[in-house]
């Protein structure tokens, strides 16, 4: 099969906006959401009762601006390119809440709509991830802190990300405890264990699909202002 050339800038654009919706879509399934999302969504659940104009994207931003901060401390190091995580946490908490406006529109869901809209938000997160995955412009600081944080300990990254991701869960069930009353969830439901357990096979087949219909190459020179990698060129078309 002839592969055809995509843009890794495109990947992260449409990569941002796919999540937000995937992401618009399991909130409204309310079935939970993921262990990574859970604890911004609690914290947009808790103060929007008091602060209407508190949204779920600021919540995501918001959350994602304390979690470089203390990456930073950690790293006693900073860069110009890791506070381009924070523009990425804010470009999709933006798509995010236009997302969730969009959806809110579209009234009477019922128990069959809540199941396909669960569904369908766990397969474009995943096809969104597999798309950021081959982006080089900086993810947001979920991502950004797993690779950052392991790299500096030596920690095998997946090892890392399982010790992240279950940290994430245990903090989202305190938070909707101490929110919302105890052995009261919100948030972190039957939903999220089931994304937790086929998460990592859907983006595993979402990237071998990509990878077998599409090559990525970079069309700007940003590259190495990011990564300080050289820029990915087609061999033809960067002559």
């Amino acid at each position: 099969m002839k592969q055809r050339v995509f843009s890794t800038e495109l990947a992260y654009l449409l990569g941002l906006a796919i999540l937000a919706v995937g992401t618009a879509l399991m909130e409204r399934a309310d079935f939970g959401m993921s262990m990574v999302v859970a604890p911004a969504y609690l914290l947009h659940l808790k103060l929007s009762q008091s602060l209407p104009f508190f949204t779920f994207g600021m919540a995501e931003y918001t959350l994602q601006a304390v979690l470089l901060a203390v990456m930073m401390l950690l790293l006693r190091r900073f860069r110009l390119s890791d506070l381009f995580s924070f523009v990425t946490a804010v470009l999709y908490g933006l798509m995010l809440d236009g997302s969730m406006w969009l959806l809110a529109l579209v009234p009477g869901f019922g128990m069959a709509d809540r199941i396909v809209c669960y569904v369908i938000g766990m397969v474009l997160g995943s096809a969104a991830i597999s798309l950021l995955f081959h982006a080089y412009i900086s993810p947001e600081v979920y991502e950004l802190f797993v690779k950052e944080v392991s790299a500096r300990w030596g920690i095998e990254i997946h090892k890392f990300k399982t010790g992240y991701d279950i940290t994430s869960c245990l903090l989202s069930v305190g938070l909707s405890f101490a929110f919302f009353g105890l052995w009261h969830l919100e948030g972190v439901k039957w939903g999220t264990a089931v994304c937790a357990l086929v998460n990592g096979f859907l983006i595993h087949r979402c990237t071998a699909l990509l990878e077998r219909r599409f090559v990525f190459r970079d069309s700007w020179a940003l590259r190495p202002f990011f990564t300080g990698q050289a820029p990915v060129r087609d061999p033809v078309t960067s002559r």
